[in-house]
């Protein structure tokens, strides 16, 4: 069975040797996308993370493919609406992150509220002065969580141990989570209203898209601080651009941007833009938060400790090769 590793380091590679004797393995350091998936045409099952887009266009140019082994959490880089069709199996990985992206929004966290980038670049310059570095205690905040599933309940697990207030959101509240996490479900707006820190855990769909625009940031207490560890789409970037500019947000920290994916390389900006792929906008409002003072962004890194990438690897080989062995994978989205 032909089995293609997309998006994979030369460390993990050995990894998937477990695998050898139920498939035919070949590693591909680029992403898989409608412009080389023909290349691949005799794939029989795949494995990619997020920065590869499974398009119908994709999958429609592997005809053999029967299973999608996605090392991640969210799919909605995949089009299920084509695997469910065609019956691909589609496995994520869940919960491999539970607390390595919880930890990260504290570590966001406390970037903004210690000043720790300004610090840390100040004394690298030799200036030991604190002037200007006053920040703010989290003891006594009230964060609000949006999303409380695995991670949005790590994440209240930790704002506990730093003596925060929880408001949380969710369609689905986890009654029996808040009562031994001790935090309360409100109303979105409520949480809007109230909370001196907002933390985002839900996945992109249709419906989460631009969860957080203008109407919610209008609705936010003033000064608040933004953080996202989730996934870009879920916050419209131009309206937290201008929600930071006006002051309405004293600072965000994020982890991801919608434009991640093609802001890697300017030849993919421009491609995208022409291609109608991308909105501009949205592209230079990335570009913009980037820049700010306020705003701490790393690379959608929230996931990757050693021990993480060790389940999602652990969890993705189970997964093969049950599938190899016709026997349901453990994780399975779709099939």
């Amino acid at each position: 069975m032909k089995l293609y590793i997309f998006e994979v380091e030369n460390w993990e590679r050995e990894a998937f040797d477990k695998l050898s004797g139920s498939y035919e393995i070949s590693f591909v350091e680029e992403t898989l996308s409608a412009d080389n998936a023909t290349d691949y045409a005799d794939a029989e099952g795949i494995s990619t993370f997020i920065y590869s887009q499974l398009t119908r266009e994709t999958l429609d140019a592997l005809p053999h493919l029967g299973i999608i082994a996605s090392r991640s959490t969210g799919v909605d880089h995949i089009d299920m609406d084509t695997c469910k069709e065609r019956g691909i199996t589609v496995c994520n990985v869940p919960s491999y992150g539970r607390n390595t992206v919880a930890e990260h929004v504290f570590g966001l966290l406390l970037m903004i509220s210690h000043r720790l980038e300004e610090a840390v670049d100040r004394t690298r310059k030799g200036d030991f002065s604190p002037r200007g570095l006053t920040g703010f205690d989290l003891r006594g905040k009230t964060i609000g969580v949006i999303g409380t599933g695995d991670i949005g309940k790590a994440a209240i697990g930790i704002a506990a141990g730093f003596g925060m207030k929880v408001l949380a959101f969710d369609i689905k509240p986890d009654t029996s989570a808040a009562r031994e996490l001790g935090f309360n479900y409100v109303d979105l707006d409520t949480l809007l209203e109230n909370a001196d820190v907002i933390t985002v855990h839900l996945p992109s769909t249709p419906k989460t898209r631009d969860f957080i625009g203008e109407p919610q940031f209008a609705k936010m207490k003033p000064g608040a601080v933004l953080i996202n560890t989730a996934r870009g789409d879920i916050v419209n970037i131009t309206a937290l651009a201008k929600a930071l500019a006006e002051g309405k947000l004293s600072a965000a920290g994020l982890d991801v941007l919608p434009g991640e994916p093609v802001m890697r390389e300017d030849t993919e900006v421009l491609r995208s833009v022409y291609e109608q792929k991308h909105d501009l906008a949205s592209l230079l409002a990335d570009e913009v938060l980037l820049r700010m003072r306020n705003v701490v962004v790393t690379p959608h890194s929230a996931f990757n400790t050693r021990e993480a990438v060790e389940r999602i690897l652990s969890s993705t080989i189970d997964n093969l090769e049950l599938y190899a062995q016709d026997q349901q994978p453990d994780n399975v989205v779709a099939t």
